[in-house]
């Protein structure tokens, strides 16, 4: 497992989150940070991602910021040169998956068939991004394909909610969690950080309490 992986595996959650604007990067990081989630996946959906990502990982060195839908290789390297630490896109893209190896970043492409999971195999990949996970039948799916493919691991986004969280968290293949409720866009751009901060608390404590019923 990567130094990336083991952060990962120890956040156990990583928000995947849309910035329109760039000066709502700091507020959020700190958000995060306070609420017990250093982590964010900043989706390359608007112009702000790349800047987002630098003033993230400036104000929080603590955190671990990734770029999310990464569709292109010019977005990889924006997201290096911004201070990314590892790459998530929504499918597996072959080229995409190389280009991040050849650039020594970690990459979690997104899977939903056994077919994608051999091929990702193939690339050499450990984990996987399950996307979307609950459409392509959520826990059950990932128990069904721990049983022939039992070195990978995954990391489910996608219709992850407080309703589920816990029962993807307790299965031994799934790493950590993806999803966008601790941040949503509309309270990110209504400035409503203390409210995010409460809800990535919540997430926190739903966490610990997965991993303290496994050490029982």
């Amino acid at each position: 497992m990567s130094i990336i992986d083991e952060r990962l595996e120890e956040i156990r959650i990583v928000p995947v989150v849309k910035i329109e604007r760039a000066e709502d990067a700091k507020g959020l990081a700190g958000a995060l940070v306070r609420g017990g989630i250093p982590c964010a996946e900043v989706t390359f959906r608007t112009d702000a991602a790349a800047q987002s990502i630098r003033l993230m990982s400036e104000a929080y060195p603590e955190m671990l910021v990734g770029a999310g839908t990464v569709l292109k290789t010019g977005q990889v390297d924006a997201a290096i040169e911004a201070g990314a630490e590892f790459i998530v896109s929504p499918g597996l893209n072959p080229k995409i998956v190389r280009y991040c190896q050849e650039k020594g970043i970690p990459v979690y492409p997104g899977v939903a068939t056994a077919s994608e999971i051999e091929q990702a195999l193939e690339l050499g990949l450990s984990v996987v991004k399950f996307f979307p996970a609950e459409v392509n039948g959520g826990v059950k799916a990932i128990k069904a394909l721990s049983g022939p493919y039992i070195q990978l691991r995954f990391m489910p986004t996608g219709g992850i909610s407080p309703r589920n969280l816990q029962d993807y968290l307790r299965q031994k293949n799934v790493l950590a969690c993806g999803g966008s409720w601790i941040a949503p866009t509309d309270k990110i751009e209504s400035g409503c950080f203390a409210e995010i901060t409460g809800l990535a608390r919540e997430a926190a404590a739903m966490v610990a309490a997965v991993r303290g019923s496994r050490a029982v």
